[in-house]
């Protein structure tokens, strides 16, 4: 009996489980741990309920308890460590920047840029103030700015963010894309005249007085022309054509009077280019690489203008 009371806690098997083992080809090799149900009904009828059964049924409870637990608890671990490991490796890319310019003075050394796609180009000359590149064709996103400057921080900070959430879900896929770089502000063309972007956040400047920017985003090439449409009318997706231009770069903060100055040092120095002319109406496009926490000294924004070669 004592046996018996020290075994129901452990296990009880009735006679049709017993039955089943066997059918399986189980032979337990201590028959006394097998516990009949018949067996502790009739300890019951004389002691009354079974405490050795409600301990047995609590028991099982309590394990089904602590085993959710903890396979909830691994799981909960595990998705945290692939969050965390997707974390790190996105974080490294902009800890880590890469290279991906060739520099020309030591405050083109210093700068960085994150290590996600960029537009794809070919320089085809250099100097020590500006280099010509020929960009291939790419998509953008785009919206036009509040506000009369392309680099107010509460109008950037709209746009970008109306963009950012077209890019990350807020489309008619729900795709959530990757960022690229640059962002391109720039001042737009006047009404009616074709309008020409270059890399990542564009902000455009209406000439006809309208004081009217645009900021675009350069969409990851995988998609090519299969982009999701843009939920928010503000958007716009346009694709720009392949082009040369030519571009000066600088690091810090970007501001209206540097780009203004930028563009005039660019202009002035492409007057003396014996191969390459600024095209007609062309307007100028800023480009900027990092993210908003980037040390200034090592930033990397850049001015371009569309060029043309001069015996076309």
């Amino acid at each position: 009996m004592n046996l018996y009371g020290s075994i129901a806690t452990t296990t009880i098997i009735t006679p049709t489980d017993s039955r089943l083992l066997r059918n399986f080809g189980h032979k337990p090799s201590r028959p006394s741990l097998i516990v009949y149900k018949s067996m502790a009904t009739q300890r019951s009828s004389t002691t009354g309920s079974s405490p050795l059964l409600r301990i047995n049924s609590n028991f099982s409870a309590l394990e089904a308890r602590v085993s959710l637990v903890f396979a909830l608890a691994t799981q909960t671990f595990s998705l945290s460590q692939r969050l965390l490991m997707e974390l790190a490796s996105e974080t490294a890319k902009y800890v880590f920047p890469s290279r991906r310019f060739e520099s020309r003075t030591l405050e083109e050394a210093l700068m960085s840029v994150p290590d996600i796609e960029t537009l794809n180009f070919k320089v085809l000359s250099r100097n020590d103030q500006y280099e010509i590149r020929e960009v291939e064709s790419y998509f953008i996103a785009e919206t036009t700015m509040p506000g009369k400057s392309g680099f107010d921080l509460n109008g950037a900070s709209k746009s970008f963010n109306v963009l950012a959430e077209y890019l990350f879900g807020k489309n008619t896929k729900k795709e959530k894309m990757e960022m690229t770089t640059p962002v391109f502000t720039s001042k737009s063309q006047s009404e009616g005249e074709k309008m020409d972007m270059t890399t990542p956040v564009i902000t455009k400047k209406q000439v006809a007085g309208q004081d009217k920017w645009k900021m675009s985003f350069v969409m990851p090439s995988k998609y090519g022309s299969n982009l999701p449409l843009p939920k928010d009318p503000s958007v716009r997706i346009k694709e720009v054509p392949k082009k040369i231009v030519a571009v000066i770069a600088f690091s810090g903060f970007v501001s209206d009077e540097e780009v203004e100055r930028r563009e005039s040092t660019l202009r002035e120095a492409l007057k003396k280019d014996t191969e390459y002319r600024v095209k007609n109406g062309a307007s100028a496009e800023v480009a900027q690489y990092n993210p908003p926490f980037t040390l200034p000294f090592t930033r990397r924004n850049e001015v371009a203008l569309e060029v043309e070669r001069k015996q076309e």
